[in-house]
């Protein structure tokens, strides 16, 4: 009897580094990162700003005009990785789509919203204005947004926040992708509206098969929509797990540092929340060591040869399958680094 195989990842990401030249040196935002996304699932890349979240999604999509760009990027199998701008303009929007953190700035406000999907739509199908014009409708029907056919006449500053984003899921879709990037999408939302935003994607993720990749500094956001957490730190990898296994038994010390500064239910009310110490690294001159060894507690109560280790030796990701950290000393003693 022959043992069924796994499935293969949709978007596959192996060693990507990225780095921008300027007046000071060359800056890494991402160095040799890794990671896989499956149809179906939601990965949560999750870390604090500048650790390099959002480069890694603009990669994914050859948006970084003048940077250099390494590693491998596929899609399906296909490498996206040194593709020409025309055959880009092919992936983008119509296989991979993507949902920014500001849709005000995103959306363009001279043209309706209506006009807007309906161009995306006829770029990428050759449809007509009226074909393009009825999915540009159905989309923001499909999307929540009341009165579809009216509110497709109206200009972005007519819609609240909650509707642009809205909207903006709606232009992400119209193309039917196979892979939607969510790079911040609830930040500037209330907490209301961004459940509801929440909800609306994970319902058409699960209509539609999408791979999702979201992006956020929120572990409450991680927690409610990810199957799987790539966190990041200094534009590396720190830890991989699925999201049940990364908030039960968090390896990576900044990890831990992570879920500790979040809001508990059952804190007292005079008990102050638990930052993180520190700033997040320079990415101009990296430290050969563990990125995170400087804020890091478990380095600095280390004895001096442990921590020397931290300071001088870039941890590897390493770990059972499934679950692994880049940490020379873990905070979590079932997984030995």
């Amino acid at each position: 009897m022959t043992q069924a195989s796994e499935p293969q990842p949709l978007l596959s990401v192996r060693d990507l580094s990225v780095a921008f030249a300027t007046p000071r040196g060359p800056v890494r935002a991402v160095d040799a990162l890794s990671f896989d996304v499956h149809r179906g699932r939601t990965l949560g890349i999750v870390g604090e700003s500048g650790s390099g979240k959002s480069v890694t999604s603009m990669a994914v999509l050859g948006l970084h005009t003048g940077a250099e760009v390494t590693g491998s990027i596929t899609l399906d199998g296909r490498e996206l990785v040194g593709l020409p701008e025309r055959a880009l303009n092919q992936v983008r929007g119509r296989r991979i789509a993507m949902i920014f953190q500001d849709p005000l700035s995103s959306l363009h406000p001279y043209y309706t919203i209506g006009e807007q999907i309906a161009e995306h739509h006829r770029v990428h199908f050759n449809s007509g204005r009226g074909q393009a014009r009825r999915r540009a409708v159905e989309m923001l029907a499909e999307v929540g947004i009341p009165e579809p056919a009216r509110r497709a006449g109206e200009y972005p500053h007519q819609f609240s926040g909650g509707m642009r984003q809205r909207a903006m899921i709606a232009m992400a879709l119209a193309c039917e992708p196979e892979v939607l990037i969510a790079d911040e999408p609830t930040t500037a939302l209330d907490v209301t509206v961004q459940a509801q935003i929440l909800e609306l994607i994970a319902r058409i993720q699960q209509e539609h098969g999408l791979a999702v990749v979201m992006i956020t500094h929120d572990l409450g956001v991680v927690a409610r929509v990810a199957h799987d957490v790539l966190v990041m730190y200094g534009g590396r990898a720190a830890e991989q797990a699925p999201v049940d296994d990364l908030f039960a038994r968090p390896v990576h010390p900044y990890t831990r540092g992570l879920l500790d500064s979040l809001p508990r239910l059952d804190d007292s009310d005079e008990e102050p929340l638990r930052a993180i110490p520190g700033s997040p690294p320079s990415l101009l001159d990296p430290a050969p060591g563990c990125a995170f060894a400087p804020r890091c507690p478990r380095a600095a109560a280390a004895s001096e040869e442990p921590r020397a280790r931290c300071a001088s030796e870039r941890p590897l990701l390493e770990g059972p399958p499934g679950h692994t950290a880049a940490c020379h000393l873990p905070a979590y003693e079932g997984i030995a680094s």
